[in-house]
């Protein structure tokens, strides 16, 4: 039973991602905690672990809970219901390509679900940012020092911006967060 709903778990969270999988985290979410497959506060180091290894998250994440549920089966069934849909999608698009997209309702699709994305990105940064800045007395508990390596690397990122009149790479701020955390913690 439980290849059975690990399957249909991770097949619905690649049915309906759609943005990537910053927007797919509330549905990841949802789906594992309902089956309560691991608690909220695991999903959230979980996720900060699959952001930061090789690899999609949605994958990652799918791996794991599966590995964690049904052993070595679990987690290739787990990564395999949820690239499933994107890779028949992705075959299907290759077929009709030139026509599928120069379609104008398409187009406007397409064009309407950006905004929804950027949506449900924003309010799953919100959520993950107020979930642990809140303990469970109802006060607020931010870590002081993680702030302090958010305001640096912000400063870092406007001031290089400024000096280089480019965006700093998303390497350089990964490097710069490593190095950072090593520091302060």
């Amino acid at each position: 039973m439980i290849f059975l709903d690990l399957f249909l778990g991770f097949l619905k969270v690649g049915l309906f991602s759609f943005g990537g999988a910053y927007s797919a985290i509330p549905l990841i979410r949802d789906v594992v905690l309902s089956y309560g497959w691991i608690g909220d506060e695991q999903l959230t180091y979980m996720i900060a672990i699959a952001e930061s290894t090789p690899g999609p998250i949605m994958i990652n994440l799918a791996t794991y809970v599966g590995s964690t549920q049904a052993g070595f089966a679990g987690a290739v069934l787990a990564t395999l219901a949820v690239v499933l849909p994107s890779f028949l999608v992705i075959i299907l698009v290759t077929c009709v390509l030139h026509t599928f997209l120069k379609n104008k309702y398409v187009k406007a699709v397409l064009q309407g679900l950006k905004p929804c994305i950027v949506g449900i990105i924003l309010s799953t940064g919100v959520y993950m940012t107020l979930h642990h800045c809140i303990s469970l007395r109802g006060g607020v508990a931010a870590n002081v020092r993680a702030v302090i390596i958010a305001v640096l690397l912000f400063a870092a990122s406007i001031a290089h911006q400024k000096l280089k009149k480019q965006n700093i790479s998303p390497i350089l701020l990964i490097v710069l967060s490593a190095l950072l955390g090593i520091l302060i913690f």
